[in-house]
């Protein structure tokens, strides 16, 4: 199989847009104050005697852990199609890399920049944001693997980073709401945005034939899942306050995962055929409880109320993968390859509900009067909010969010339908050989080598 679409529309877009990113560097980012040479003369003015209290010494671990998460958990979770293993840790590279550069400066124009000089002043901290709003369209290529060019998948990042970042700016900043692991910022926004885009490229005569998997390419999926589901702690604590917000977050996120793992694989087990457990829904569901508990994560939603919502998380999971998606599929034409609906979409959702209630639910007798400010930021522009007023503003913010990654969801989808990206045909779909070169398979053994005494008893034992 040949092709020839990408010979040079994919290396001029690239190259293109890195040298923007590199001028674009130039002219407006600059170290921040605890990562710039000048820190040292800070610590003697403020007779700071350790290192230990600049912010990367809080932050880098948990950093570590999210872009583990963004480039080995999401590459390795979308290696389940049999013949589109480089595709998806391939292209989860390509634009993964591209979209925490244009993160970082358009989260920066939001929410770093320095009015005095003009310059985006950025540290771990945004390092991590970065990070999470390339998780966000790593959701949305779930929704779309296999049936675009990675030249779409550019274009498709070039616009949800900007979009994440407006909304990102509106229900952080704005509307006041608290959403640490992102289960309306992150997962919500990138699943329906991906829902919205895999609608629109709907494909009606799409081979369905390699949108399978194998054995070898299922256990490779888990260990993107295992790889997930350890450091997800870490992804909904990674900047939550310092102390005991984020001490909770992890704890809440720890236990709500575990619940999740039980009751995803008791429903796989009770609804498949003869009692088997589904191994989509143990590399998928099993990660959902994480997901719901992004919103209230470092809120006081107590250790039993996480096992809660990881439980129903679930349960709730698990049966999108076995009747909502083919549901979804067949009556409102919405091919999602990985299920994005039933892992982030759906969960971020359940999330987003849960923080609000929880929010709403605050009282000075749970949290102590400083801690429900320090919880809720509520001071400077926020400073007398009371919580249930927060609880309103938190639903506000998932509006705000299913508005704006629907309506932006079909707009790219409209831009990327556009003849001139280079978009694979139908036949040619879910295969690394459009765009790799792919290594020819060797047979595991010649026909001359069966003759050998260990090959002929392996063939018997495989017959009966």
């Amino acid at each position: 199989m040949k092709n020839t679409l990408m010979r040079w529309k994919l290396p001029v877009v690239c190259f293109i847009w890195q040298l923007a990113m590199i001028i674009l560097f130039g002219v407006f980012i600059r170290y921040n104050e605890e990562s710039d040479a000048h820190w040292i003369k800070t610590k003697i003015a403020l007779n700071i005697s350790s290192d230990l209290e600049n912010d990367f010494y809080f932050r880098y671990p948990s950093f570590q852990d999210v872009h583990v998460m963004v480039f080995v958990g999401f590459g390795f979770l979308m290696t389940f199609l049999k013949r589109y293993g480089f595709g998806s840790v391939g292209f989860n590279f390509l634009i993964a890399s591209f979209s925490l550069q244009w993160a970082l400066l358009m989260q920066g124009w939001f929410h770093s920049l320095d009015y005095s000089d003009g310059k985006i002043k950025i540290g771990v901290e945004s390092l991590i944001n970065a990070d999470f709003c390339a998780a966000s369209v790593l959701i949305s290529f779930g929704a779309v693997l296999g049936k675009v060019s990675p030249v779409q998948l550019l274009v498709m990042a070039l616009f949800e980073v900007t979009l994440y970042a407006v909304n990102e700016y509106i229900i952080l900043s704005l509307l006041g709401a608290r959403d640490a692991g992102g289960s309306m910022v992150i997962h919500m926004f990138g699943g329906y945005f991906g829902l919205a885009v895999t609608r629109i490229l709907y494909r009606a005569k799409l081979d369905q034939t390699k949108n399978e998997s194998v054995y070898h390419s299922d256990l490779f999926s888990m260990i993107g899942t295992l790889y997930l589901w350890m450091f997800w702690p870490s992804f909904n604590s990674a900047i939550s306050n310092h102390g005991d917000g984020q001490h909770r977050a992890a704890i809440n996120t720890y236990a709500s995962l575990a619940a999740c793992v039980l009751t995803t694989i008791a429903v796989s087990s009770v609804l498949e055929k003869k009692g088997k457990i589904n191994m989509v829904h143990v590399q998928n569901a099993t990660l959902a409880g994480g997901v719901a508990l992004g919103t209230a994560a470092e809120m006081m939603l107590s250790v039993y109320g996480a096992l809660i919502v990881g439980s129903l998380t679930g349960v709730i999971s698990t049966l999108g993968f076995i009747y909502l998606s083919p549901f979804m599929e067949k009556y409102l034409l919405i091919q999602d390859t990985c299920g994005i609906h039933n892992l982030h979409a759906i969960p971020g959702l359940i999330g987003a509900i849960v923080g609000a209630i929880t929010a709403a639910a605050a009282t000075e007798e749970v949290y102590t009067k400083e801690g429900l400010i320090a919880a809720f930021a509520f001071k400077g522009r926020f400073e007398g909010r009371i919580p249930t007023v927060q609880g309103g503003f938190q639903a506000a913010a998932f509006c705000v969010t299913l508005a704006i990654s629907l309506t932006g969801g079909i707009i790219v989808g409209f831009i990327l339908k556009l003849p001139f990206w280079g978009d694979p045909s139908d036949e040619n779909c879910f295969d690394d050989e459009v765009y790799w070169e792919v290594p020819e398979e060797e047979p595991l053994y010649s026909v001359q080598s069966t003759n050998t005494p260990a090959l002929k008893a392996s063939s018997n034992g495989d017959s009966q």
